[in-house]
């Protein structure tokens, strides 16, 4: 016995989507034709009558006409991306660095692809390519921590690209970072006003950085002038447990026989001057667990950046403009898609000191 298919009731039938509005619609809805509302979208408003805009404006609004924008960008040659090659996102000072690209990228009308490497240089160089294949058309680079060799290609390319507190050798960039070495004079000026009579500078692997080259020569620089102040580098490298498990007993050692040597006096005589936060967060850590709370009455602790659990633990800290250098990064990379070809810039902006217990304060 057949039977008949059960139609669909009216609650399981699902809705078609409506149609999205075209410029052919919005041209009929305006009776004009689709050079005029082309026009009206490229703002090139000088050519079209105030009552021809009127007509076109009200189109627009009744048919919630959405243009496309990648379509439009192509047709032009231009499709407004812009990619952003981040290390470490897990980085205080790399999302920060990001938001400041993002509200620069909303601002100047571009659309940010972000690629996060995860300090990982095969996946830093695959996101580059990647980043060629969609044809974008600028590049940011923040990519603390990884090999310098591995951006070359972006210059090569042809492609506009920004480096964020970094240069790298044989590519023609231009640069947006922190005045690494006035904020390095910044900190130890401000650890020998409160009296430290050794500091030691305490960095991740800096061979293949230059933005933590640069801090470590301008500490050096910066204490050649006080040899009456002992001062030494220690790497940490936080990406080898067991290495890192050394350099902090050997930092261990020294504030311990600094904590001998202070005798009767209630003020710690060493000082660890930690390169970026993450190298902070693993001192303090460590700090507080082998010495308590009271920790910072044995050593004292000031850091480049300054992220929010850095006020919760009393730490000194060197502040960086992030927001501005991404904001100022985006304005650059702009100007060289415009066409600027003035060359490679550097611009390097001020820290500010904020000083909390860890150095007394």
């Amino acid at each position: 016995m057949s039977r008949t298919p059960a139609q669909p009731s009216a609650a399981s039938a699902t809705p078609m989507s409506p149609r999205r509005a075209t410029i052919s619609d919005v041209a009929r809805e305006a009776g004009t034709g689709k050079t005029s509302i082309s026009r009206y979208l490229n703002g090139e408003f000088n050519v079209l009558s105030a009552e021809l805009r009127a007509r076109i404006e009200a189109a627009i609004e009744r048919l919630d006409y959405r243009p496309n924008q990648m379509a439009r960008g192509l047709k032009r040659g231009r499709n407004r991306l812009i990619g952003m090659l981040l290390a470490d996102l897990s980085n205080p000072y790399s999302v920060e660095v990001l938001q400041g690209v993002e509200a620069a990228c909303q601002a100047l009308g571009y659309m940010p692809l972000i690629c996060h490497a995860a300090n990982e240089v095969e996946m830093e160089g695959r996101y580059l390519q990647l980043l060629t294949t969609y044809r974008v058309e600028g590049v940011i680079v923040n990519a603390l921590g990884v090999r310098e060799a591995m951006l070359k290609p972006v210059g090569s390319g042809g492609i506009p690209s920004v480096l964020v507190d970094r240069t790298v050798e044989g590519l023609d960039a231009d640069m947006v970072g922190l005045d690494n070495e006035a904020a390095v004079r910044l900190g130890t000026a401000h650890l020998l006003e409160r009296g430290y009579e050794e500091i030691v500078f305490v960095v991740q692997p800096y061979e293949h950085v230059s933005s933590r080259r640069r801090r470590v020569t301008a500490f050096e620089d910066a204490m050649r002038a006080t040899p009456q102040v002992r001062a030494d580098t220690v790497v940490l490298d936080l990406q080898n447990d067991e290495a890192a498990s050394a350099a902090l007993a050997a930092l261990d050692e020294r504030i311990g026989k600094g904590a001998d040597e202070r005798q009767h006096d209630a003020r710690p005589r060493i000082a660890l001057f930690a390169g970026n936060a993450p190298v902070a967060l693993r001192i303090a850590l460590h700090l507080n667990a082998r010495y308590g709370p009271q920790w910072q009455r044995r050593v004292g602790l000031i850091a480049f950046d300054d992220p929010d659990w850095a006020e919760l633990a009393g730490i000194t800290t060197i502040r960086q403009p992030t927001r501005a250098i991404g904001y100022r990064a985006v304005e650059f990379l702009h100007q060289r898609i415009e066409g600027l070809a003035d060359v490679a810039r550097e611009c390097v902006l001020p820290g500010e000191l904020i000083v909390r217990a860890s150095t007394g304060g």
